[in-house]
């Protein structure tokens, strides 16, 4: 095994504190921020967003936020990976025992596996507000009904753990008392209200089996000192389930983990799920280590180099790559030790090592609060698009009624109110229709003439005052109802709108109680005219005119000059209508005279428009709730905010810091310090050899002797004359 580094102790925790703020505390304003937020409206990327806005609360509250409160809690290691990997086996065959069930049918319904060393309990256990001994209890949002006690020789496999010798994960000296104890001691767990790893998750210390369907809500905690302190393992569902709810709980688990031990096999390894999950643990700079699992000995280096160069391609050349050979396990489908062997002595350094394993978390940790300002930032996006579409929502309710309340002044202004019913109770309330026919040659007589018809008659005034109010009523309640239809017309057509229309469908239509609000309103209205009249007379000689004549019936004509304009009528309707409108007016002008009848007419009128106006206002404040309901969360200012502050904290508190004994790298994504580690997988070098350079024939440097022949002598006996 690779010989532990020993490290400064300084080294160790993660600052917290930055200038200006927390790290901690920047997080858990974006905490607060993605809980208050919503995506009501279902527009194009409402639902990733819904989904992304999730997966950012669950690993805030299962993974950086309690690592952050307790960066000495032990390395947490998850391992995951596909169906039918072997990860169970694998798991199981590191410990020496059966800890995590393993089983050839898909899926396996259980509860994960948690397995730690005895003096980390109190990372892992139930919160307690003291040591158990001490009379600690469990907190109650995080009880459990107690799972099925297994068997007395399961219980025995299961938590005695006996070991066989030299079954631990190269097991560490015991860590000094501070190191070793958890948050509020060894014997409790997380006293002063600090949280845990996975707090969603129940913990049991007992198998917990559930039905094919039901999601898993709980963890097996098995503590055991087969895993050294400072190194807990976690065996996770598969990524790949058919069972949905497995397959979230395995997404939450890994991106709860200090470290991935990603577990595929020779078969699979070049699968897109896994892959998927891989590239976003390389997007956030997580520590991975891949294990390839069942590979044929005859092809360990053609699968494994394969899957080597597949992970430096893909942003993971530096995470180490274990390879356990294809062989049968034994009775307790365990996997023989040599097969384990790598992994179990490089977890093991792992565990020995503070500095490196601090470095690890180091790792994990930034990339993760690092993608977290990242993604918070892309999530302000979809709430741009929510608060757009919200605006444009209440522009068209702001244009229908602006339009409807137009409708209305115009209505009671331009004559179309004195139609055919409120024209024939004038005449009778005048008396004869021979009057009217001859108004306007013998309009010098208007005043004898009306006081004889209005004495005495209040009964018909108040049938002209019935007409005219009903008439109101329509108008007003009639656009009212046509303004509720085009804002449901419109909201149907417009992004989110339906979406509002089906979660409140009583908005379509108009306020209830709109008819009695309206007849109410313009009977209060008339009782105010005729209170206008009164108060307008108190001067004596105007008192008496208004006696002669009486109240009701100068109220009454104030309200035909109220809506004495002509624009909207026709024909004859003008005439008589416009005739109408003469004589009341001649009338008010002789009780009160020319400036004080203008007066009247603008205030009466001004007095019902602001009325109607009012209706309206009471009518849309049905829409307007909802759409203030629905845009009431956080902006998206709000969220840049949070996420521009995260990564401010981020450069100050989370800085790299150099290690003693070994070069963990420069920054979060350096994933050096786990090959470090030694005890992987290395490609063999298939680079070939250079070719030998050709030898060139010596040069002879020295001077041939005398006896020696030079290469034209002949030889003996030949070429030679003799003497």
């Amino acid at each position: 095994m690779t010989t532990p580094h020993t490290g400064d102790a300084t080294t160790g925790p993660i600052p917290l504190a930055a200038p200006g703020g927390t790290l901690l505390g920047s997080l858990q304003q974006l905490r607060t921020v993605l809980g208050e937020l919503d995506f009501p409206l279902n527009l194009s990327g409402s639902g990733p967003a819904r989904a992304e806005r999730q997966a950012m609360l669950a690993q805030l509250d299962d993974y950086v936020l309690p690592r952050l409160e307790s960066v000495d809690a032990p390395l947490l290691a998850v391992v995951g990976g596909s169906t039918g990997a072997g990860k169970s086996t694998l798991v199981n065959s590191l410990l020496g025992f059966p800890a995590s069930r393993s089983s050839v049918i898909r899926p396996t319904t259980r509860a994960p596996v948690l397995v730690h060393h005895p003096a980390d309990t109190g990372y892992f256990a139930e919160i307690r507000t003291a040591p158990a001994d001490q009379g600690g209890a469990p907190d109650p949002k995080h009880q459990q009904q107690a799972p099925r006690r297994p068997a007395p020789q399961q219980q025995n496999a299961q938590t005695a753990n006996p070991q066989p010798a030299g079954a631990q994960l190269e097991k560490a000296p015991a860590r000094s008392a501070p190191d070793r104890a958890g948050p509020g001691g060894p014997a409790g767990a997380t006293a002063g209200g600090r949280a845990r790893i996975l707090p969603s998750l129940a913990r049991s210390s007992f198998p917990v089996e559930l039905a094919a369907d039901a999601p898993i809500t709980a963890l097996q905690l098995i503590p055991t000192e087969a895993v050294p302190p400072g190194l807990a393992l976690l065996d996770a569902p598969d990524i790949d389930s058919v069972v949905e709810s497995n397959r979230a709980l395995a997404s939450q688990l890994l991106a709860a983990a200090d470290l991935w031990v990603f577990v595929t096999t020779a078969a699979r390894y070049a699968d897109a799920v896994p892959w998927d999950f891989l590239a976003g643990a390389a997007a956030r700079q997580a520590a991975v280590a891949l294990v390839l699992d069942r590979v044929p000995p005859d092809a360990v280096d053609e699968v494994a180099g394969h899957l080597h160069a597949m992970m430096a391609e893909r942003g993971l050349g530096g995470s180490p790559l274990f390879v356990v050979p294809e062989t049968a396990p034994n009775e307790q489908g365990l996997l023989p030790p040599p097969a384990v062997q790598p992994l179990k002595n490089w977890l093991g350094a792992l565990a020995h090592d503070a500095v490196t394993r601090q470095a690890v978390v180091r790792q994990t940790l930034s990339g993760a609060v690092e993608a977290l300002s990242r993604r918070a930032r892309e999530l302000a996006g979809a709430v741009d698009h929510q608060q757009q579409a919200v605006a444009a929502l209440g522009a068209q309710v702001d244009e229908v009624y602006t339009v409807a309340q137009q409708r209305i002044s115009q209505g009671l202004a331009d004559g179309s109110l004195l139609r055919t019913e409120v024209l024939a109770r004038w005449q009778e309330f005048l008396g004869t229709g021979e009057f009217m026919r001859n108004l306007e040659s013998r309009i010098g007589r208007i005043r004898d003439r009306i006081v004889s018809a209005v004495t005495g008659k209040p009964r018909q005034a108040e049938e002209v005052g019935q007409a005219l109010q009903s008439g109101v009523e329509q108008l007003i309640a009639g656009q009212a109802e046509l303004a509720a239809d085009e804002v449901a017309r419109r909201w149907q057509q417009l992004p989110g709108g339906a979406s509002v229309l089906a979660a409140h469908p009583d908005i379509a239509r108009t306020a209830p109680g709109l008819l009695e609000r309206v007849s109410r309103t313009v009977r209060d209205w008339q009782a105010d005219v005729f209170a206008m009249v009164s108060d307008e007379g108190k001067e004596k000689r105007t008192a008496a005119r208004i006696l002669s004549y009486g109240v009701n019936g100068t109220g009454v004509a104030l309200m035909l000059v109220t809506f004495s304009q002509t624009a909207g009528l026709s024909g004859a309707e003008i005439g008589i209508a416009g005739g109408t409108a003469v004589l009341a007016q001649r009338l008010l002008e002789a009780v009160f005279g020319d400036q004080a009848v203008r007066t009247l007419v603008q205030s009466a009128r001004k007095d019902l428009s602001d009325r109607a106006d009012q209706i309206l206002a009471i009518d849309r404040t049905r829409l307007d709730t909802v759409l203030t309901r629905i845009g009431s969360g956080p902006t998206a200012s709000s969220l840049r905010g949070a996420a521009d502050d995260i990564a401010r904290q981020l450069a100050s508190s989370l800085p790299a810091e150099p290690t003693a004994g070994t070069d963990t790298g420069s920054g979060a994504g350096d994933r050096s310090l786990l090959a470090g580690i030694g005890g992987g997988y290395r490609p063999p070098d298939r680079t070939p050899a250079p070719a030998p350079e050709p030898q060139r024939p010596r040069r002879r440097w020295f001077r041939r002797s005398r006896s020696e022949p030079g290469p034209n002598a002949a030889a003996p006996g030949e070429g030679g004359t003799g003497r």
